[in-house]
């Protein structure tokens, strides 16, 4: 009879796997395609001076790291089918402190940015409520403490989806990513019904007297990066794919799959709806606007459309914020669940409910931190913060994911062994080295940026935020490491094999 060493873990009852492939791809692509579609494209006219027509060309070219980094994570999916994703990736393939550090900081921002997001759904609803025959409605929802409230609602409602299974967020996500791409629809045909001509005389009749301004924008490298940069933001999100790998059937083919179908969508998507606004409203009226207020589609296309078609647009923005926050609270929660069984976080939280077979303690453990960032959003009025911490822990991230790609061969062998995406050598190194290139230099762009930007507190800046976050970070994995190596735990074998299929008893 053999007796278990420390260093043995069995799997007990845990995740089942019961999503499909609609499921995840519907997973991806809600946490892709958000309420920024309606605003960063034409509010990138303010943030990035100067881009004038070029929106679309640096869509398209912030589309290319964001390609390379989802076949490095597809090579890796296949091989590591497991709850935490990118953690799993790079503990097993490139090195294990790397691996937690930069899944904590993405933790961290995409908790803050759920908090964010929540909070500023109540305005989105009063903007529908309004124009629909409900003032007192949207006058209440402009109240503080009913905003906050039902921000809080937002959140724990969808907590509770995700406590009750992957097959409840399965079932609340499907039908609203059917609903958004339905009404988001409305602005790629009324946009490509109508040409600046039109919007001219549109303009005439609503300001009489208003011109739409001749303005040129010459084509600048520099400015061009710098929003390829900004619109690379789009493409956050797709990664929650990977974080559901424990709980998705035929996960070695269908995680791979839903990952390039659901980044393939959103960038026709997002293209096809950008390209419409402006072949609509000329790109200078855009930047004048933009230079007066925060512009949105909806506002835009209001010159052209009718008030009704305008108020299923408003529609439409609302339930692409509301679609973010099932698929993220899963990711989140997914992540700390895999650091828990690995043992570099306290292993309380990879407890497994025993109804519903979900990670309820790493759920509630991050609900409680976006719960932080909807009371920092209300008491301090900054929305962007974390957001600009998410971009910069997301390209560390995928920058961790190419390199990966490159190291496991020689790192874990028995693991690269099991890659059914991208088999070839000669294809793997060439996706993943390009993708360092272009991922670092947007990195490099992003970091710039936020130095840059006009002198204020220190933690008003991302980047010294995202690294007192990472020190944070590393004192909880050496502190939970040593725990392990104390207990007899051989660390090194435990981050050559990967976690079991079910929890850890």
């Amino acid at each position: 009879m053999t007796t278990p060493t420390a260093n043995t873990r069995t799997a007990a009852p845990g995740l089942e796997r019961k999503m499909g492939l609609l499921g995840l791809v519907a997973t991806g692509i809600c946490s892709m395609i958000g309420a920024s579609i309606q605003i960063v494209p034409f509010q990138l006219q303010r943030t990035v001076p100067g881009i004038g027509p070029w929106v679309l060309g640096a869509f398209l070219t912030a589309a290319v790291p964001a390609v390379l980094a989802a076949l490095s994570y597809a090579i890796l999916a296949s091989a590591m089918p497991r709850a935490g994703g990118s953690y799993v990736y790079a503990s097993r393939g490139l090195n294990p402190y790397l691996g937690f550090v930069a899944s904590f900081s993405q933790w961290f921002g995409l908790c803050i940015a759920i908090g964010v997001v929540s909070y500023v759904i109540p305005p989105f609803l009063r903007d529908v409520a309004i124009p629909a025959g409900f003032p007192a409605v949207g006058a209440a929802l402009d109240h503080g403490p009913i905003r906050l409230a039902v921000a809080l609602a937002f959140l724990w409602s969808f907590v509770w989806v995700n406590v009750r299974g992957v097959d409840a967020v399965e079932k609340t996500l499907i039908p609203l990513m059917i609903i958004m791409f339905v009404l988001g629809g409305i602005v790629i045909v009324a946009g490509n019904r109508f040409d600046h001509a039109d919007f001219a005389t549109a303009l005439a009749a609503r300001e009489p007297g208003r011109t739409v301004p001749a303005t040129l924008a010459p084509f600048n490298l520099a400015t061009f990066l710098t929003a390829s940069t900004v619109l690379f933001s789009s493409f956050i999100g797709f990664d929650t794919i990977a974080q559901a790998g424990g709980e998705a059937k035929n996960a070695a083919r269908n995680l791979p799959l839903a990952t390039g179908i659901a980044v393939l969508t959103t960038s026709v998507f997002y293209f096809l709806f950008a390209g419409a606004v402006y072949h609509a409203v000329p790109w200078s009226f855009v930047a004048e606007e933009a230079g007066r207020h925060d512009v949105t589609a909806p506002g835009l296309l209001g010159y052209l459309l009718a008030p009704g078609w305008t108020l299923a647009i408003v529609a439409g923005a609302t339930v692409s914020l509301i679609n973010d926050l099932p698929g993220m609270v899963l990711a989140v929660s997914r992540l700390m669940f895999a650091w828990a069984e690995d043992g570099v976080f306290p292993r309380a939280v990879a407890a497994i409910h025993p109804r519903f077979r979900t990670p309820h303690k790493a759920i509630f453990a991050s609900a409680l931190m976006a719960t932080v960032g909807i009371l920092g959003c209300h008491f301090a009025s900054d929305f962007f913060l974390g957001v600009d911490i998410l971009v910069t822990s997301m390209l560390v991230n995928f920058l961790l994911m190419c390199a990966t790609v490159l190291s496991l061969p020689t790192v874990n062998p028995a693991v690269a062994s099991r890659i059914t995406v991208i088999k070839s050598r000669g294809a793997q190194v060439p996706v993943a080295a390009l993708g360092i290139v272009l991922l670092g230099s947007l990195l490099a762009v992003s970091v710039w940026k936020d130095i840059a930007a006009p002198a204020r507190a220190w933690y008003y800046r991302s980047t010294p935020v995202w690294l007192a976050v990472m020190v944070v970070a590393t004192i909880i994995y050496w502190r939970e490491r040593s725990k392990l190596a104390a207990s007899g735990v051989d660390v090194a074998a435990r981050f050559r094999e990967l976690p079991p299929e079910g929890g850890v008893a």
